[in-house]
């Protein structure tokens, strides 16, 4: 009995223990802080001007989280004004801000709420009275002051002048009217012909231009009391076909799309004048009141003129703090989500605590259903083990596929590239060759045979795509009916020359002179050629080929069968030696992989097969089976037209040019005399580098090399006037060095052309947007490269002549690369700062720049023709001659303020420039100035 009295009482304690736990942990997780209540009645300005003043607060206000914040928007009403402002009494508000509709009739209840306690902050325009706590708003005299000002400083010649004002009584309009009136009132040609309210509102605007638009035609300056009223006036003076050029100034610059910035930036326009909303800082000093923190009682905001100069880095501004604004509520947003997932976490673990208690009141049942739980968990986890398993082995399958398809694609990159430049260094010399011996017959036949084979090469290296073709099924044979015997015999004789190069014994049989079959002779001819090729590749000298054609038993197929005595494939070579891309490693010629499996598709499109047989060091026979007949074609497989069969002896220079032995690489640096322009080479073929160098080395001083990080480096070791690079280099590839070179300003100046195989519009346009200057493919004329490279040196030139003219101005400068004409901007206007200076040297200007001296001289040489001295001499003349002609100082004071120490030196100088002294130059002038009176 007492025992279970023990446990009643137990159990009660823990019951009791259990409900307060709960209690305590549901108030706390409802528990609000809510600090403050501030109150805010707006009523004042446009739309926009009203929106972008409470995104300001909301945004301050966000910083404060918990704060209850009442908005009342009084729509321009006075009385409705204050009506909410009573509201919010009622409903207790600590702070009341309040921007006055009307100074006098708001007064009142400002007092009212002021005598309560309650701190009042008046925002944009007072109340007749001074009981508020503290005032947050621009000075309108001063911004009515600085408008006239502006209008009076920017106008040449009479100003007729249209003022459009805001509602009439309040104290902005007012205020800004008189500031206007004390800006403008030292500007003799500034007139106010007529001044008409807008009371802040665009169509009430319209409204009163439109009743004195007889007017208007007169008018060519309007200064509006805000923007909104100012885009009517400019929708009034389009409306009426009135001039576009009248200049219109508004007040408020609000971002926006339908801002003022915006207005000024679409040049509807032409200045505005910043009027602060104070909406962040009426926030700032409404919480510093209520944490008894020192705060100003007058807060007046700072304006400033916003018009073409600097309303693009005003915009930008907004649109960064816009950003930032969003990644602030962002951030808010997922505290919120926070707090939400914290009240979620609490809710469980009041559950756990519940559960927790009651599995200690029914601690068997608990028990029986933990060990439950703990079996279906270790279930569940060896299936989930055995699930991640599975997923593991996917993504690496995955990866080996990814792998794979790479390797694919780089492979037909690659290989187009190194067929493309053997290709550019035959036709180069070629075309030379060619051009020197068109009276010679013999020699000129032969040149032209070897152009038509190189020609012949380009197109197998356009065909080498239609692998490609084959896998997705869009490559079709076009067979016709030949005779397969000469067919044949004509390819083989064409390695007669290399089988007695390499005393090999090359044979040809048949078992009959005619054998009619229907194939692709396109396709044919680079299958034979690709088997004899590879038998000649792997078998040694004094070795042996032999080439057959025999009937199969059934006399439905032809056989024809290559066979050598070389060195032999392994089982396993066997087993992949028509897989795509298969290279045997212990071969010692390596290929690109695909011809014996570009060779089995093409005779598989032609219902035949490809087998081979081989052993290690013995030899290996390849067979092709060809069906007899066209009964196995389909119609759309087979040609009416006769196919010609083309000379394909000499083929044979195709398939063995890579086993041929290359010339020495030559030294790629051109010595000799020293030209007045150099050329950097930057290419990978040492043949073709070679051969470049040697043909611009009769004009050029040249330096090359094939490495893309050598290259770099030569760049900003020797400032070449111009580099040709390839696009595929080794290390550093020619677009990423562009891009390196173009963005720095110590060779930004520098022409490039890349040299590529890669031909494609999208591979172009790729290398145009690596900010290269011209983009040429391979394989190319040597007399377009020539002229390309004669044109943008050329070019370079006329540039430097515009540098070098008597005014250099941004304006004026023809420079497409910016970073040019950025270095042209900084280093002339570094110049025009320091003219006073007759310590100013080059060193100067180095350590402002932040580049050395040699390559300061060597830009400045290349962009402006001249060298440092001469330009700055020749800016302080300048400089001088502007003075004599339009200032009254003495010739002295003028050589001080153009940097000369000493005024003899200046006249010299001078003297020697202008072939006349200062005095007598000044003299000129004067005289001039009377005869033109």
């Amino acid at each position: 009995m007492h025992k279970n009295a023990s446990f009643f009482t137990l159990f009660i304690s823990l019951l009791s223990l259990l409900f307060i736990v709960v209690v305590v942990s549901s108030c706390t997780s409802r528990k609000k802080r809510t600090a403050y209540t501030i109150g805010f009645s707006q009523c004042v300005g446009s739309d926009l001007w009203r929106k972008n003043m409470l995104d300001e607060m909301k945004a301050e206000l966000s910083l404060h989280p918990g704060v209850n914040f009442i908005y009342a928007d009084a729509e321009n009403s006075s009385q409705k004004q204050i009506t909410q402002v009573n509201k919010m009494l009622g409903d207790g508000i600590d702070l009341l801000i309040i921007s006055p509709n009307e100074a006098q009739p708001l007064t009142a209840i400002v007092e009212e709420v002021y005598n309560k306690g309650i701190p009042v902050i008046v925002i944009d325009r007072k109340t007749s009275s001074s009981l508020y706590t503290a005032y947050v708003g621009a000075d309108n005299y001063e911004l009515g002051k600085m408008a006239g000002q502006y209008v009076g400083s920017t106008s040449k010649g009479p100003v007729n002048l249209l003022e459009i004002m805001g509602l009439p009584g309040s104290s902005p309009a007012i205020e800004r009217d008189r500031g206007f009136n004390e800006g403008i009132r030292k500007f003799d040609n500034v007139h106010i012909q007529t001044k008409v309210y807008g009371d802040w509102l665009k169509q009430n605007a319209e409204v009163q231009l439109l009743k004195i638009k007889s007017t208007l035609p007169g008018i060519n300056t309007i200064f509006a009391h805000n923007d909104v009223m100012a885009a009517g006036a400019r929708n009034v003076f389009d409306s009426l076909n009135l001039p576009k050029n009248v200049k219109i100034i508004g007040v408020d610059a609000l971002p926006g799309a339908s801002g003022g910035l915006q207005m000024v930036a679409d040049k509807r326009l032409n200045a505005s004048l910043v009027y602060p909303t104070g909406g962040k800082e009426a926030i700032v000093t409404a919480f510093k009141i209520l944490n008894k923190e020192p705060f100003s009682r007058e807060n007046i905001l700072q304006s400033l003129v916003i018009d073409s100069t600097n309303v693009q880095l005003m915009q930008m501004q907004w649109s960064k703090i816009n950003g930032q604004q969003k990644d602030i509520e962002k951030q808010q947003a997922l505290l919120a989500e926070q707090e939400q997932v914290y009240n979620s976490q609490q809710e469980v673990l009041n559950i756990i605590v519940i559960t927790l208690v009651l599995a200690i009141v029914f601690g068997g049942l608990a028990f029986y259903f933990l060990m439950e739980n703990r079996k279906i968990n270790k279930s569940l986890e060896a299936k989930n083990n055995e699930i991640l398993e599975q997923r593991n082995q996917l993504i690496e399958i995955s990866a080996k596929a990814e792998v794979a398809t790479e390797a694919k694609l780089n492979f037909f990159t690659n290989i187009s590239h190194e067929f493309r430049t053997p290709l550019t260094l035959i036709l180069l010399p070629l075309e030379d060759l060619i051009a020197q011996t068109k009276n010679i017959s013999v020699q000129s036949k032969n040149l032209k045979l070897i152009h038509k084979n190189v020609i012949r090469l380009l197109r197998y290296v356009n065909q080498l795509i239609e692998y490609r073709k084959i896998e997705y099924d869009k490559l079709k044979i076009r067979a016709t009916e030949n005779n397969l015997v000469p067919f044949i015999k004509e390819i083989v004789e064409s390695f007669n020359d290399m089988a007695a190069n390499k005393n090999i014994s090359l044979q040809f049989t048949s078992y009959t002179n005619s054998v009619m079959a229907w194939f692709d002779v396109n396709m044919l001819d680079k299958v034979i050629f690709n088997l004899l090729s590879n038998a000649f590749k792997f078998t040694k000298d004094n070795g042996s080929i032999k080439v057959s054609i025999k009937k199969s038993t059934g006399d439905d197929e032809v056989l024809i069968q290559v066979e050598d005595n070389g060195i032999g494939m392994t089982e396993e070579s066997v087993s992949h030696a028509f897989d795509m891309f298969y290279q045997a490693d212990s071969y010692s010629y390596k290929g690109s992989g695909l011809g014996l499996s570009l060779s089995k598709e093409f005779i598989s499109l032609h219902k035949g097969d490809l087998s081979v047989k081989s052993k290690k060091n013995q030899g290996t026979a390849f067979t092709i089976h060809l069906r007899l007949g066209d009964s196995h074609l389909l119609e759309d497989e087979k040609s009416t037209r006769k196919e010609p069969i083309e000379n394909v002896y000499e083929q044979e220079k195709i398939y063995t040019i890579a086993f041929e032995d290359s010339p020495e690489e030559q030294n790629t640096l051109a010595y000799g005399m020293v030209k007045e322009q150099s050329v950097l080479i930057i290419e990978d073929n040492t043949d073709l580098l070679s051969y470049l160098t040697s043909k611009f080395e009769t004009q050029y001083e040249v330096f090359g090399t094939s490495k893309g990080g050598d290259g770099f480096n030569l760049a900003f070791e020797k400032v070449p006037d111009i580099i040709i690079s390839d696009v595929v280099l080794p290390g550093l590839s020619g677009t990423d060095l562009t891009n390196k070179l173009k963005s720095d300003i110590r060779t930004s100046h520098i022409p490039i052309i890349l040299l590529t195989a890669k031909g494609s519009l999208e591979q172009q346009i790729e290398g145009m947007h690596s900010m290269a200057d011209l983009y040429i493919t391979k394989p190319f004329n040597f007399e377009y490269l020539n002229a390309s490279v004669q044109n943008l040196l050329k070019n370079r030139v006329i540039l430097k002549e515009h540098f070098t003219s008597d005014i250099i101005t941004a304006e004026k400068l023809p420079i497409s690369k910016s970073l040019d004409k950025k270095f042209v901007n900084d280093f002339s206007g570094i110049v025009e700062q320091n003219l006073s200076n007759d310590k100013f040297d080059v060193d100067d200007i180095c350590q402002i720049i932040g580049i050395s001296r040699v390559q300061l001289y060597r830009k400045v040489k290349a962009l402006l023709g001249c060298s440092i001295t001469d330009y700055i001499l020749n800016r302080r003349l300048k400089k001088a001659k502007y003075l004599l002609n339009n200032e009254n100082y003495t010739i002295s004071e003028i050589a001080y303020m153009v940097g000369f120490s000493n005024p003899n030196y200046f006249s010299t100088v001078f003297k020697a420039k202008y072939d006349c002294t200062p005095s007598e130059f000044k003299k000129k002038t004067l005289l001039l100035v009377d005869i033109n009176k």
